[in-house]
């Protein structure tokens, strides 16, 4: 079998463990942030982590140390511009931060060691960067973002889809708004090791968006985003292993292929009714 025979590979296997907690936690960030429109944050931190990354690569750092920490700040001061009252909102926050990222980090690539292989695996993506050092931090990073997002989970469903009442009542809508775009930060960096920065945001997007094709509820669009984010990982890279092609890529377009089942499954039940 194609999946015992890629376990036998140690990176290979390091790589399934971590991108099968990374699509857990991706999709289930990704329901209340489709829903709330924040979609494309992922888009956004994900050109800062390549920034901090590549940084990183520059310097000689540990890459994960500095992208981090960087990506959860970014994180937080967008949710907080897009959320004032300045002239800066929602889309336009996000395209600022993540194109003057992304070319920072370029710039200071170019003045120091040149694009190398590093730099190019952080932007599109490669399983032959997850060492064993970065696979025991994303574990420990995932296992906290997926208790934080399950005791926290009703607090994250009020705020989705009632903000204003959520902050009548008190239920602190700022503190659980910041908590969703840390978390959705750390997911972010730990995906990029394998799907890059230009494919990153598909883990957060695809899933949820196919789930809502066919269920209605907040609670069934989370579960059935999450086991679909996995499944499709899994099938992405068992076809990156069989036909040789990028493993990020290939997972993007189960993603694609799986929507598109969902939507025609989702026309069909509609058209029957």
């Amino acid at each position: 079998m194609i999946i015992l025979e890629m376990l036998s590979y140690p990176f290979l296997a390091r790589a399934m463990l971590v991108g099968v907690l990374v699509s857990l936690c991706s999709a289930l960030l990704g329901t209340p942030l489709v829903l709330k429109r924040y979609s494309m944050i992922g888009d956004g931190l994900s050109h800062v982590g390549f920034g901090a990354l590549a940084i990183a690569s520059a310097f000689g750092w540990a890459p994960l140390a500095v992208a981090v920490p960087v990506v959860v700040v970014s994180a937080v001061v967008l949710l907080r511009v897009s959320q004032s009252r300045s002239a800066i909102k929602g889309d336009a926050a996000v395209a600022l931060i993540s194109s003057g990222a992304l070319a920072v980090g370029v710039l200071v690539i170019s003045l120091t060691s040149g694009v190398n292989t590093n730099v190019s695996n952080y932007m599109f993506g490669s399983i032959l960067t997850v060492s064993r050092s970065d696979a025991a931090l994303s574990v420990i990073l995932c296992a906290a973002v997926l208790v934080s997002f399950t005791l926290f989970y009703p607090r994250l469903f009020a705020v989705t889809f009632d903000e204003t009442f959520a902050r009548a009542t008190g239920a602190g809508a700022g503190i659980y708004n910041t908590l969703l775009a840390v978390l959705t930060a750390v997911t972010v960096v730990l995906g990029m090791r394998m799907m890059g920065a230009l494919l990153i945001s598909s883990l957060i997007i695809f899933p949820p968006l196919a789930a809502m094709r066919v269920f209605r509820s907040f609670k069934s669009v989370t579960v059935c985003s999450a086991v679909l984010s996995v499944v499709c990982f899994v099938t992405g890279m068992t076809a990156s292993y069989a036909l040789e092609t990028p493993s990020g890529a290939s997972v993007v377009c189960a993603d694609i292929l799986a929507f598109a089942a969902f939507a025609l499954a989702g026309r069909v039940r509609d058209g029957r009714k």
